[in-house]
């Protein structure tokens, strides 16, 4: 299990940072606990949002990623502090990562209540609309008269306090599990990923091996596929094959169709693969998924099917920052469905959106504040990091 510790407080020292270093160290045999500043996160200001500013993007992918979460705070002047509460709101601002997050409060003052209207105060903004968080009721530890309770080491002192946050934290731990299991049983359930396309659906073209160099010709040959200047009559609109190709080939973007069946189809781009963002050879189309992807990355490759298939989301996007600082390059994976609803494959889109962003603010005389290229709009799980649809085999 993991938890992030939210320090509630910006001040360069912190009791509540200390007492969040102590549970991280304390208790390690029992739970992973990651320390997360909130000192470089900008003041809320509803007019200037700046919620994909680097600082709250981390936040928001540690929480997310996280099984729950500890927030540490002080009490000024019977509430939260200012720069809690300022972190409270960007997060239930245009991005929500505490809904339904187990969190656990903890807090220490100089005085003998240890923080008890802050936590109160602190609750019910956590239970507030926008925020949603689950936090356990009955489950508090106070930390009074906190400038006597550590030792020149950032260990408590008094032995009963630390049997009493022990105890604390076992009682969150059980609820976080309990509560992850409950998440678990809601989620849609989808079979393991055929990513080798064993199987057949409908629009597979058989008795025509996947794995073949020229499959795109075989399998024309084999269902008598139109091309040139043939016309086909689309949803709205009717275009010749040729001039499908040419439209598709314009496209700013990198394409790639895979199918439901976990066949990579289609991508739109024929050039070298040093070229791509997401290299891909001709050879590979009518391959498996398995075909396309050295064998490390199956595991993330099936994560993301999985989340399209089963509705989770309906869009996986990574950032991969490795194209380089002159380029905006995030890797899109967006859900295809049929007429009726049904899943159809992923069409993943590739795109460099930099030249767009630097038109836009050459057109409004508007510039970008903070370090862009550290923001990542992914999913909160590391299995889809180097995913990509049809990456070069190896």
């Amino acid at each position: 299990m993991k938890l992030v510790g939210i320090v509630g407080s910006n001040a360069e020292v912190s009791y509540n940072r200390m007492l969040l270093n102590y549970m991280s160290k304390e208790f390690k045999s029992l739970v992973e606990i990651e320390v997360l500043e909130i000192a470089d996160i900008p003041l809320f200001n509803q007019s200037k949002d700046e919620t994909m500013s680097a600082p709250i993007q981390k936040l928001n992918q540690k929480i997310l990623a996280a099984d729950g979460v500890i927030i540490a705070t002080p009490e000024h002047n019977r509430t939260i502090p200012a720069a809690l509460k300022s972190v409270l709101e960007w997060l239930s601002f245009n991005i929500h990562p505490l809904e339904d997050k187990p969190v656990m409060i903890v807090g220490a003052s100089y005085y003998d209540q240890g923080s008890s209207r802050a936590q109160l105060d602190l609750r019910q903004i956590l239970d507030a609309p926008g925020v949603n968080a689950m936090v356990l009721p009955g489950n508090e530890f106070l930390l009074g008269k906190v400038k006597e309770a550590f030792d020149d080491k950032g260990n408590l002192k008094d032995n009963q306090t630390k049997k009493f946050l022990a105890s604390t934290l076992i009682k969150f731990i059980q609820f976080v599990t309990l509560v992850n299991k409950l998440d678990e049983a809601e989620k849609p359930k989808a079979e393991p990923e055929d990513l080798h396309a064993t199987g057949k659906i409908a629009t597979t073209i058989e008795d025509v091996d996947m794995s073949a160099e020229d499959w795109v010709e075989q399998a024309a040959e084999k269902v008598g596929a139109v091309e040139g200047d043939t016309y086909v009559k689309l949803n709205r609109g009717i275009l010749t094959v040729d001039q499908i190709n040419y439209f598709l080939s314009s496209m700013p973007m990198e394409l790639t169709y895979a199918d439901s069946n976990n066949q990579f189809l289609y991508y739109n781009h024929v050039l070298e693969a040093d070229e791509m963002f997401a290299s891909r050879t001709p050879d590979q189309v009518g391959n498996p998924l398995a075909n396309c992807h050295p064998e490390a990355a199956l595991k993330g490759v099936e994560w993301v099917i999985q989340e399209l298939r089963t509705g989770a989301t309906d869009c996986v996007r990574v950032n991969v920052p490795t194209h380089g600082p002159d380029k905006f390059v995030v890797h899109n994976y967006q859900a295809i469905h049929d007429n009726y609803g049904n899943y159809a494959g992923i069409n993943e889109y590739i795109l460099d959106f930099k030249p767009i962003v630097d038109w836009y603010l050459n057109q409004t005389g508007q510039t970008l504040v903070g370090d862009v290229n550290a923001v990542s709009s992914a999913s909160k799980k590391e299995e889809a990091d180097a995913v990509s649809s049809a990456s070069v085999k190896g």
